[in-house]
């Protein structure tokens, strides 16, 4: 059951990871990503793992030690909770840079490469891509950027004339 679960926690992931990596701008991945939900399953793997074995964990995480940590890791079922416990922190931050970075308007072949190292190694992905926000941030003016070609648009507001719910959406002129 272990060597089942812990094959499994990353293909429960995959597809969220490949949608952010091969479609950035299909309007169905920021949909599916936008909710945090996408990395219940590899959590609800993880406690199907962990909560049986809460008496080797619980110490090792309240007054951890190099060797508790390395000694709680030999135990298989452990050794595979830590696994989907990485899957999914990893998915939660790929899919904050993701969202943050359409919200950046980030060009995807800049985004994609860190996605793809934050798989591989979160730590240096996530280290990257706060690199690359700080050298590109948030339009300070309210708007937000569009796809990757610089172009803002004004957020929708609402308006009394508008056909939905009294909200309205951008015009072109707001377009930049």
């Amino acid at each position: 059951m272990t060597e089942l679960l812990f094959t499994l926690v990353f293909a429960l992931a995959a597809p969220f990871w490949a949608l952010m990596v091969l479609a950035p701008g299909w309007s169905w991945t920021r949909r599916i990503v936008s909710s945090p939900w996408i990395v219940a399953p590899p959590i609800v793997v993880y406690a199907v793992l962990a909560v049986p074995h809460l008496d080797v964990l619980w110490p090792v995480v309240t007054r951890p030690t190099l060797d508790g940590v390395a000694g709680a890791l030999a135990v298989p079922a452990v050794a595979a909770a830590g696994w989907a416990h990485f899957i999914a922190f990893d998915l939660f931050l790929g899919r904050w840079m993701y969202l943050d970075s359409r919200e950046r308007g980030l060009p995807s072949l800049v985004t994609a490469p860190l996605l793809v190292l934050t798989i591989l190694l979160a730590p240096l992905g996530v280290l990257g891509y706060l690199l690359v926000r700080h050298l590109r941030p948030a339009p300070a003016d309210g708007r937000t950027a569009g796809p990757a070609d610089g172009r803002t648009a004004r957020p929708a507001t609402a308006g009394p004339g508008s056909p939905i719910g009294g909200l309205s959406s951008a015009r072109p002129a707001d377009l930049g």
